[in-house]
Order: C-alpha cells, then structure tokens, then sequence
C-alpha cells in the first residue's frame, strides 16, 4: 500500500472521501500545508496536520523541514492539491517523479488567485481539471490525467 501524502486543498475532500471509504488502499500518514485553515479538516479525519507558512525569505528552510518530515514518515508519493506554491529544486529533487500536482486545466490562461471567477468573467463554457507530475520545469511534468466539464454559468 502506497504511504502517500496530501499537502492541502481543492480535491482533499473526495481523496479523503476515497481513502476513508477504502475505494483507495493508500495510507495518508499526515498532511502538510501552508495554509492554518485546513487543521481543523486533518483533525477531523484524525491525521496529524503540520503546518509551514511559507515566504520568499523562508522558502528553502521550511522546505527542509517538509522533506525531514517526509522521509521521517517513509512517504514514497506526494499529492499537491492547490498548494500554490512552486517547489524549489531540492523538494523536487528528494522526490523525483513522486510528486502530483492537481490544479484546473486552465493555466495559464487564467493564472492568479480567483481563476474561476476569471474565466466565468471571460465567458468560458468549460472548466477541467489536471494531474501532472511535478519537475523542475513549472507546470510541464508528464500529465497523469486531464478532465473536463462544460459550464454554463447559471446560478445554482
């Protein structure tokens, strides 16, 4: 069974429904994020939460402290799910082609904090979602998966 790890939100809801359900057989020894506010999720399906604010100052430090972590726990594959930020060099390279990120399809297209309410603002009639592994080259890596949905941008 894969020791597998998740490091913050978009899909973390439907992993944890997954892999509570048994539909995954993986282990998700705990959760690593950047942002305070997914403690509370963690806590709730009782995996421990580590929480690493990073800055442009702390980057490579706090990235050190996640690979220890990492290695500590045995993790042999990571999931980004919007964890908005890039990995340096030495994340990337303690976990070669055992990193996924998982974001919406439409970067670049619609890069920045809000890319939904962009693209709705643009008139897109199609939203989708990729899995690619992540390399040294921003958001080139192999993709794993891509999917796709159409809008309508009615009120629900």
């Amino acid at each position: 069974m894969p020791n597998s790890i998740r490091c913050i939100s978009h899909c973390i809801h439907d992993i944890l429904s997954r892999y509570e359900s048994g539909e995954w057989d993986i282990e998700i020894p705990l959760i690593i994020s950047n942002h305070e506010k997914f403690r509370s999720l963690a806590e709730q399906h009782d995996i421990p939460f580590h929480y690493f604010p990073i800055t442009k100052e702390n980057k490579l430090e706090q990235e050190k402290k996640v690979i220890a972590l990492l290695k500590e726990h045995k993790v042999d594959f990571v999931i980004l799910t919007r964890y908005m930020q890039i990995l340096s060099s030495q994340l990337i390279k303690a976990f070669p082609m055992k990193v996924l990120n998982i974001h919406h399809s439409s970067l670049p297209a619609f890069a920045g904090a809000n890319p939904y309410k962009a693209a709705y603002l643009r008139g897109v009639k199609f939203m989708g979602a990729t899995a690619h592994y992540v390399t040294e080259d921003l958001d080139e890596g192999g993709a794993h998966h891509n999917t796709r949905r159409n809008t309508n941008h009615s009120p629900r």
